[in-house]
């Protein structure tokens, strides 16, 4: 395995494990997803290898590409966490196991009839825009308890999560507000006990993670951080 890729997996990991000190929980308790955006199967067998087994892929076509590849192991756990186009549903569910970035009711719709023509449930997380930019996908903060509650129609999706993006920023900082609004959010929903499922934050990338983690996210999504 390359020594460089195994290095930053292991500094990456003692990163999220002070973090996660100052937040009070697991380090074990944190998911890292691998962001594949850049990454060739070559690097992605050396990522396996060092232990993390959690994919994360932006686009669609990409990821078919490199499921195909990866067939043989069993062990990965794909996940979507791009914009997902409505005619790319059937795709979404037959490949990957679990997407990131529910941003609509037609997409539900998509979504939650390809997962019960396939006979399962689909867990999604539903994309928060907390920082209203207008260039971000994403369900604006004053419609998200709408959402929520037109999702408990689609009976073969599971909602698992929330997941955001932050604005680009010079200090990472400057993402923590964005951070701790979604996981209020977050309380208050494991707090109705609605959604029972409702278990993953997904927040944080390369930039920010530590952050992230010390606002209490569960899930981190590191691309350039691993393969640069």
């Amino acid at each position: 395995m390359s020594k460089m890729i195994e290095a930053r997996i292991a500094k990456i990991k003692e990163r999220i494990g002070r973090a996660a000190q100052k937040q009070g929980v697991s380090p074990d308790s944190i998911k890292i997803v691998a962001v594949t955006k850049t990454a060739t199967v070559p690097q992605m067998l050396e990522v396996l290898e060092s232990g993390l087994k959690d994919f994360g892929i932006n686009h669609v076509q990409d990821g078919i590409e490199k499921t195909k590849l990866l067939l043989a192991y069993k062990e990965i756990t794909w996940h979507l966490i791009g914009h997902l186009q409505t005619n790319k549903a059937k795709d979404a569910v037959d490949r990957f196991h679990i997407f990131h970035a529910l941003d609509s009711i037609r997409l539900a719709e998509k979504l939650n009839y390809q997962a019960l023509k396939a006979d399962k449930e689909y867990p999604i997380m539903v994309e928060v825009n907390i920082s209203q930019e207008a260039t971000k996908y994403g369900i604006a903060r004053e419609d998200f308890f709408s959402f929520l509650e037109q999702l408990k129609q689609f009976g073969n999706l599971k909602i698992s999560g929330l997941m955001t993006v932050a604005p680009v920023c010079d200090d990472p900082e400057e993402s923590r507000p964005y951070f701790r609004e979604l996981k209020g959010l977050f309380d208050l929903i494991k707090a109705e006990k609605n959604f029972p499922e409702m278990k993953y934050l997904s927040m944080g990338m390369s930039e920010d993670f530590e952050v992230a983690v010390e606002e209490g996210a569960n899930v981190v999504r590191i691309g350039r951080a691993i393969f640069k």
